[in-house]
C-alpha cells in the first residue's frame, strides 16, 4: 500500500462522513482527497478515474461556495443550503443519461493508449466500469452541490461498483474504502431524508 492510497482513503472517508451529516467542511476536506487520488489513479492506470479528480477539484470549490451562499428561501437554520428533492421523472432521465455517457466514455477510455501512448503507456483497466464511475460521479456530484436527496441513491450504486472494481484491480485498501462509503451513503440518505422531513411544511 502506498502513502497516496492510504491518505487518499483517510481523507475520502472523512469527507464523505461529513457530507452524510450535511456538514459544509466536507468540501475542503474533499479537495485534499482528490489531489491525492489523482496521482494514485495514474499509478494504477485507471485513467478515467484520474481525470475525474480534476472535475472533483472544481466541484469541491463550487459545492463549498453553494452550500455557504444559498438564497434566502433556500436557507436552513444554519443559514446554509437546505436539503431538497428532485421530481421522479427528472431523476430517471438523469440516470439513463448517465448510462449513455458510460458507453461513450468507455469506448474512448479503451482507446486512450492507442491515441496517446506517450501519456497512457498501458491500456485502461476495465474502461466501461471505470467510465460508469466517472460519468455517474459527475452527475451525482452536481446533485450533491444542490443538496438533492437522490444523490445518495446513485452514490450507493457507484460505491458498490467501485468496491468490486478496486478489489479485482488489487487496490484492496481502496476497495475497503468504497465498501465503507457504501455504508456511509446509506446513512447519508437516511440522514438527509430525516432533515428534509424536519423542515416546516410552509417551506
Amino acid at each position: 500500500m502506498s502513502y497516496l492510497e492510504f491518505f487518499g482513503v483517510v481523507f475520502g472517508l472523512i469527507a464523505v462522513a461529513l457530507s452524510a451529516k450535511a456538514n459544509i467542511w466536507s468540501w475542503p476536506v474533499g479537495i485534499i482527497n482528490v489531489i491525492l487520488a489523482f496521482f494514485f489513479y495514474y499509478q494504477i492506470q485507471l485513467y478515467p478515474d484520474m481525470l475525474l479528480q480534476i472535475f472533483f477539484f472544481v466541484t469541491n470549490l463550487l459545492g463549498w461556495w453553494r452550500w455557504a451562499n444559498p438564497t434566502p428561501e433556500e436557507e436552513d437554520k444554519k443559514k446554509e443550503l437546505k436539503v431538497s428533492r428532485m421530481h421522479r421523472r427528472q431523476f430517471i432521465a438523469i440516470f439513463f443519461l448517465g448510462l449513455t455517457g458510460t458507453l461513450f466514455f468507455g469506448l474512448l477510455a479503451s482507446r486512450l493508449h492507442l491515441w496517446a501512448p506517450f501519456i497512457f503507456q498501458l491500456p485502461s483497466s476495465f474502461p466501461y466500469a471505470d467510465s460508469f464511475i466517472l460519468v455517474m460521479s459527475i452527475i451525482t456530484t452536481f446533485m450533491m452541490v444542490q443538496k438533492k436527496i437522490e444523490c445518495w441513491v446513485i452514490w450507493i450504486i457507484i460505491d458498490v461498483v467501485a468496491t468490486v472494481l478496486y478489489f479485482v484491480k488489487g487496490a484492496k485498501f481502496f476497495s475497503v474504502e468504497y465498501f465503507l462509503l457504501t455504508v456511509m451513503a446509506w446513512y447519508g440518505l437516511r440522514h438527509w431524508v430525516k432533515e428534509f422531513r424536519s423542515y416546516p411544511k410552509s417551506d
